[in-house]
């Protein structure tokens, strides 16, 4: 008889390994580069410093999903995963750079890294501090931070939009949405890349924009520490502290939908700390090349299904491809002198998409249960003051302002304390020493006995079975 393979262990022949893999490279490509983007101007980084910082997370992009989809000991899940900076990561990135410097938001990166490593053996009871309701809060609040975040791209540091830029930025989410609609596929799925270049020949063609790519050529290394030694502040940190326990939830998820979808049984009990521990480790190296938190994504799941290859070795091409990308420096350099309305325009398709991310988990948690609209209104506003009103904490003491002035970590707070007080509310109480619980009213009925031909119970007509083993 012949073993039966699942189809995410699958050997794909080398001619179609390399144009399966590059679908995927496609499809992921949008988020690293409009999160880069995004750093790069709230940060006002050079286009050298720009092209170094995307060089980085490229490469970190392919030797996650290298270690994701082919795994060394105990770390990586084995399935065609593909990873990426965190969106939603890169919002509290960019925070608390502009609150405290990127020295210490790189410190912060390690600090959350090195949270979700340690309490990787404490996943089951980590996880139910995040069900659906609160991950849908947390993430609707990033998503909608995120949006304000990529607005400032669009006005400038002056916060005065040119009507160029608003334009410039018009036309790019425009062409996104008509690729979106009209394309098929790969293509569909590289609708925002698709979106930059249109924008990008427009602001050329036009002088709407500029397009400066940065000086160099070959290959070369990311810069280690670009933002100088990091800073370890732990009150600072606690907007990536908490989202790294939070994506513990996601991950499991992920890890179940993947698993399902290529054809094997889903453990999370085996598979969830393997693929924290492999995030865990890639972002502990983001955190020295000036990146936010890397995550392991299931966007690829589309093209799997797409394409019926299911293969974790197709993933593990795609890393190669995205390491070898990350490492040419014309390439790298070219993207980084992308116009920032057109990088704004992108990224505010991309972080809406985030958004409406969190409105379906609010939807699928279920918000008719007791006590579920209020919790998430709450949690909400909490977490909107703080957006809404970015100086409504500036009397009170430092260690104030950071918890509650960020919006995502206060709403998650908010959320998690609240679902925890309305569970022991509803629970039911305990019975003293002594005391007898109610009884039911309720007319008892007379047991039944199944009876065998001779008017006995079964059970006397055969012998007591052996105990087992």
């Amino acid at each position: 008889m012949t073993e039966t393979i699942a189809p995410a262990d699958e050997r794909v022949p080398v001619g179609r390994l390399v144009p399966l893999a590059l679908q995927h490279v496609l499809a992921m490509a949008a988020a690293p580069v409009s999160t880069v983007f995004l750093t790069a101007t709230a940060l006002r980084l050079s286009p050298a410093e720009t092209a170094s910082v995307l060089s980085a997370v490229l490469v970190l992009c392919g030797a996650g999903s290298l270690l994701q989809s082919l795994g060394v000991a105990n770390i990586g899940a084995r399935l065609p995963f593909i990873m990426l900076p965190g969106g939603a990561a890169t919002a509290l990135f960019i925070q608390i750079s502009a609150d405290h410097g990127p020295a210490v938001a790189c410190g912060s990166v390690l600090l959350a890294a090195a949270l979700l490593l340690a309490v990787v053996p404490l996943y089951g009871r980590i996880v139910r501090l995040f069900p659906p309701l609160v991950m849908g809060v947390t993430v609707l609040l990033i998503g909608i931070a995120m949006v304000r975040v990529a607005a400032q791209l669009i006005t400038g540091p002056t916060g005065e939009a040119a009507r160029g830029s608003v334009v410039l930025a018009g036309i790019t989410v425009a062409v996104t949405l008509t690729a979106y609609l009209f394309l098929r596929g790969v293509w569909r799925q590289s609708a925002v890349l698709i979106g930059m270049a249109a924008g990008t020949a427009v602001a050329v063609v036009s002088g709407l924009g500029t397009f400066s790519p940065a000086p160099g050529s070959g290959f070369s290394l990311p810069a280690l520490f670009p933002y100088g030694t990091p800073r370890f502040d732990v009150l600072a940190a606690l907007p990536l502290l908490v989202f790294s326990l939070s994506t513990l939830a996601e991950i499991t998820g992920q890890t179940v939908l993947n698993s399902e979808t290529s054809g094997r049984k889903p453990d999370p009990g085996r598979d969830v700390p393997r693929v924290a521990r492999a995030d865990a480790l890639m972002s502990l190296f983001a955190g020295t090349l000036g990146a936010s938190l890397m995550v392991t994504s299931s966007e690829n799941i589309g093209i799997s299904r797409l394409t019926g290859v299911r293969s974790r070795f197709v993933t593990a091409a795609a890393g190669g491809l995205l390491v070898a990308v990350g490492l040419l420096s014309p390439l790298s350099r070219t993207v980084a002198g992308l116009p920032p309305a057109v990088v704004g325009g992108s990224a505010l398709v991309v972080y809406a998409v985030i958004a409406v991310m969190g409105v379906q988990m609010l939807a699928r948690s279920g918000l008719t249960g007791r006590g579920h609209s209020m919790i998430a209104a709450l949690a909400l506003a909490v977490g909107l003051l703080p957006i809404v009103a970015p100086a409504l904490y500036d009397e009170f003491p430092g260690w104030i302002r950071t918890l509650l002035g960020s919006g995502v970590v206060a709403g998650t707070l908010a959320a998690v304390l609240l679902h925890a007080l309305f569970a022991v509310a509803d629970r039911p109480p305990r019975t003293g020493p002594g005391e007898q619980e109610p009884r039911s009213r309720e007319p008892r009925s007379p047991e039944r006995r199944p009876l065998t031909t001779r008017g006995r119970p079964p059970s006397a007509d055969r012998a007591p079975a052996p105990p087992e083993g």
